[in-house]
């Protein structure tokens, strides 16, 4: 095990909403830069673990840290979000949709920058635009964008306050194919060149092993058909990808087909 000390760091780490538990016994260390994607049947916890990374979930157990410190029970700078469905301001222009994280971080009261705080804001929100590329739609509004124009868009609202973590939850489901292939390039630029520590919720396990450095799956190892709320989803796959074959891709496969036989009719 690497000594070096870890970015995300949880020991384990349960949730339990009532008599339901979703995940149970997570243990984990994220090293500061890497780009792990999460992957399992749907219910298995993914999103409940992104949420806890925000801060807009507390574990019920174990303990979650940040940089050696408790995870803040509430989403800060430092993390970074985008849905999958798109989570912009409509009757905000483009560039006043990016602008508008700055002036509430900055002026939380008045919700507004002047003179030259709003100047500086706006070179800041110009940078973003142009890294994700939407610098010739910076005056277009939201119903004028396509989809990934749009999501391009929550991008740059996530990093305008330049996160040490980037969360992204289905990010790209909801994209055509080949608009998908153009956000993966965008991403993975965004990842390097600003040495963004990111997790990655989706259910294409063929993009999950295309983005990430890890890839983990989640899912239950005890089954209870009875009382299926009865036991949570854990990590059962930890792979770090640029040592995977193509048996690991096969087994995921495998685990991923025999959690959908065993899951509880909807």
């Amino acid at each position: 095990m690497s000594l070096e000390k870890p970015l995300i760091h949880f020991r384990r780490v349960g949730k339990e909403y009532g008599s339901t538990v979703v995940l149970e016994n997570i243990n984990t260390r994220v090293k500061a830069g890497e780009f792990v994607t999460l992957v399992g049947t749907s219910g298995c916890g993914k999103s409940t673990f992104l949420k806890m990374l925000l801060g807009t979930e507390q574990p019920s157990s174990g303990s979650a840290l940040f940089d050696g410190q408790p995870l803040a029970q509430e989403p800060g700078p430092d993390r970074g979000i985008v849905f999958q469905k798109y989570s912009v301001f409509p009757h905000l222009s483009v560039r006043d949709n990016v602008l508008v994280g700055l002036e509430f971080a900055r002026s939380p009261w008045l919700g507004r920058l002047f003179g030259g705080a709003r100047q500086t804001a706006l070179a800041e929100v110009d940078h973003w635009l142009e890294a994700v590329g939407l610098t010739r739609a910076s005056h277009q509004y939201p119903h004028e964008l396509s989809g990934g124009m749009q999501q391009r868009l929550a991008i740059a609202q996530a990093l305008i306050k330049r996160p040490r973590v980037l969360l992204l939850d289905e990010p790209f489901g909801a994209l055509d194919p080949g608009i998908r292939k153009d956000m993966h390039q965008l991403l993975l630029k965004l990842w390097q060149e600003y040495q963004l520590t990111v997790f990655m919720v989706t259910h294409d396990l063929t993009e999950g092993f295309y983005l990430g450095t890890r890839l983990w799956v989640f899912d239950k190892t005890r089954h209870d058909t009875q009382a299926p709320e009865r036991f949570g989803s854990t990590i059962t796959f930890d792979l770090p990808l640029e040592k995977t074959g193509r048996s690991d891709l096969v087994a995921v496969e495998s685990s991923l087909d025999e959690s959908r036989r065993l899951a509880p009719a909807a």
